[in-house]
């Protein structure tokens, strides 16, 4: 995703949810319910998301903040086996020429699913620290709608 010159850094997420895999694997690939929990906290929402399910199809999200400033990004879908993983490329509208990779692993036990989250490819430490805080706050989200 990145070049071999540039600085280069990843988030590793682990959280487990009390749903089902699939329940948790659709969270992340229906419109309408990526818009109920993604978005960087609860005070925010999430006014656009598309969804084209399949390899080399595209994934995008706007978020909105209490201010109504917007921040949106978008990639393409490079793995997809349900209800297991989910992979996709992702570039924030700002930074249109930065292309990272999120990985998504989910595996059920006793009615409760695990995500692996790993988003590659980021620049650097700085980049690093400000994804790990916000995937935290959408992965809370998350839990709030899939345990609802």
């Amino acid at each position: 995703m990145t070049s071999p010159t540039e600085p280069s850094a990843t988030v590793r997420i682990e959280r487990t949810y009390g749903a089902p895999a699939q329940a948790v694997f659709d969270a992340w690939t229906s419109v309408e319910v990526m818009q109920r929990w993604w978005h960087a906290g609860p005070d925010w929402e999430t006014p656009s998301a598309e969804v084209d399910l399949r390899v080399g199809g595209r994934v995008r999200v706007v978020m909105r903040s209490p201010d109504g400033a917007e921040h949106g990004g978008g990639g393409e879908y490079t793995e997809i086996v349900p209800p297991a993983r989910l992979a996709f490329t992702w570039a924030w509208d700002d930074e249109p020429g930065r292309r990272t990779l999120v990985e998504l692993g989910f595996t059920e036990a006793d009615g409760a699913t695990t995500v692996v989250l790993t988003h590659s490819g980021l620049a650097g430490e700085e980049s690093r620290q400000g994804h790990e805080g916000g995937w935290h706050d959408v992965l809370d989200n998350l839990g709030h709608v899939v345990e609802a």
